[in-house]
């Protein structure tokens, strides 16, 4: 299996000295086997964001640096934008790629959050898949009052205390580190420089205002034109091409238009690709239409080919996991198939709206699963560093025997996970069978098919891993749970089979 790779996307409170954003990146990407992505600044936000990668530990060195030269280069006492922000490093999250978990870059991040106030004297904030308080998951409520209000309330308030540091600001401000799944940040201008419309806008859109879900909007002022600034923290959920649409319905209401929209740092491909399939009403269309992916596929560079291969290989991982969470990924991606197929058809008008929403929970699964095929590997390879731990000692016994329990336990919870979602997909793929577009049924009766044998592999893999637990309570437990999913499952396969049957004459 290749290294573990993390993705990290620190935001800068500064946006018009290049000179100071270009020192900061060059502290990036000095640090061995880490790679700069891209750098993004905006002077009226006065802000820069910088997208990198490397291995875990080349990924929290690289953070560290950047953090300490943005402490010696920016000055908060002096710094304007219209974009909020409480530090010169305003915020890093930690993103896991291939082979790296999110439980992987919490503990990046809390281990990266000590290191900057204990060496740095920055105040550190934990948020999202990392926050310590549940208050503290979303970031715009860890910068209520911007610096400005946090100077004096992290000193007298309780609730503003930070996860890791002193009580006081300096100059570099606090830091809000955390780990999260990828998000789009997106930014739409309007045919005006009323900047009370973007805000309507950004109140009717968000998620906290009732507005779309995994949406976060606000409306401001930049090159003299209003915008409304977003991060689309789920896009399979919500696609831009969706919020997009949203906002040209409300801009029209108002009496302005959409004037252009912008990307700040990087958007996965499938974004674009869902977009693409939106506006131009695809259907049906699929991935090795695009000429760059067949071309990738005939020269064997497929992302589903190297795992294949990978799999092959005489090596522990991938195994077994890994292969189930991928059968449960393609088992999502036809339930969303056979979905794309019965919306906009005439014949199944009544249960278009549904349909909808079974395209977007397949699709939240799939990326979910694809993630776990990944997740997997890197938790047996975590069992499998722990055996390797020295046992010469009482002490090394005990750090040998917890670590392990540790990383055994990591490796139930994957899989165990897995089947939970399968169980899921095969309940979806029930559904579309049932009401979705006949001519699909074959497809329909697939998607169930991988379902149960994820959820099948998957469960193996719990029994096996649970096995190896000290903790006998726990391992009991989760062996409960598999036997619910087991027994939700056969109940499913009955009804699937029966669909099948009834509508399109297969199977017996």
């Amino acid at each position: 299996m290749s290294q573990a790779l993390v993705e990290c996307i620190p935001n800068f409170s500064e946006g018009r000295r290049r000179e100071v954003v270009d020192d900061i990146a060059g502290a990036i990407s000095g640090t061995p086997r880490v790679r700069v992505l891209d750098v993004h600044m905006d002077a009226d936000h006065n802000r820069s964001v910088i997208t990198f990668v490397g291995p875990p530990d080349g990924a929290a060195q690289a953070a560290f640096s950047a953090i300490r030269r943005a402490a010696q280069l920016i000055d908060l006492n002096h710094h304007q934008g219209e974009h909020p922000r409480i530090g010169a490093t305003d915020v890093v999250p930690f993103v896991p790629l291939s082979g790296a978990s999110m439980q992987d870059c919490i503990a990046l991040a809390r281990s990266l959050g000590d290191r900057v106030a204990s060496e740095l004297g920055i105040p550190v904030y934990l948020y999202e898949a990392a926050a310590t308080r549940p208050e503290r998951v979303n970031l715009e409520n860890l910068r209520k009052g911007e610096y400005e209000g946090l100077k004096a309330a992290i000193e007298s308030d309780p609730d503003r205390a930070p996860d890791f540091g002193p009580k006081r600001l300096g100059p570099a401000g606090a830091t809000v580190i955390g780990a999260r799944t990828p998000l789009i940040a997106y930014n739409v201008y309007l045919t005006t420089d009323d900047v009370q419309i973007a805000k309507k806008i950004a109140s009717a859109i968000r998620q906290s205002s009732g507005g779309l879900p995994h949406v976060k909007a606000l409306g401001m002022l930049v090159d003299g034109r209003a915008q409304v600034s977003m991060n689309l923290t789920n896009y399979p959920q919500t696609s831009i091409a969706r919020v997009q649409e949203a906002i040209g319905h409300a801009a029209k209401e108002l009496g302005v238009e959409i004037h252009h929209a912008e990307l700040v740092g990087l958007v996965p491909q499938q974004a674009l690709i869902d977009a693409a399939r939106w506006h131009l009403q695809l259907d049906p269309f699929h991935s090795d239409q695009i000429l760059e992916n067949r071309l990738y596929s005939a020269a064997g560079a497929s992302p589903e080919a190297s795992f294949v291969d990978a799999l092959a290989d005489g090596t522990p991982t991938p195994g077994g996991g890994s292969a189930a969470a991928q059968a449960g990924a393609m088992a999502a991606a036809l339930v969303a198939m056979v979905g794309r197929l019965t919306v906009g058809k005439k014949k199944y008008a009544d249960v278009e709206s549904r349909m909808e929403e079974i395209i977007d929970q397949a699709e939240g699964l799939r990326r979910s699963l694809q993630t776990a095929v990944e997740a997997d590997s890197a938790a047996f390879d975590q069992v499998m560093a722990a055996r390797r731990l020295p046992k010469g000692t009482t002490a090394e016994q005990t750090a040998r025997a917890s670590a392990l329990e540790q990383a055994t336990r990591r490796a139930t919870e994957v899989p165990l996970s897995v089947a939970e979602q399968a169980r899921q997909v095969l309940e979806l793929a029930c559904e579309v069978a049932e009401t979705g577009n006949v001519n699909a049924a074959s497809d329909s009766g697939s998607a169930g098919a991988l379902a149960r044998a994820c959820l099948t592999a998957a469960g193996l893999n719990v029994q096996i891993n649970a096995s190896g637990l000290e903790d006998r309570a726990m391992a009991q437990a989760w062996m409960q749970v598999l036997e619910e999913l087991e027994r939700g499952a056969g109940e499913a396969e009955d009804r699937l089979r029966q669909a099948i049957h009834d509508r399109a004459g297969l199977g017996g």
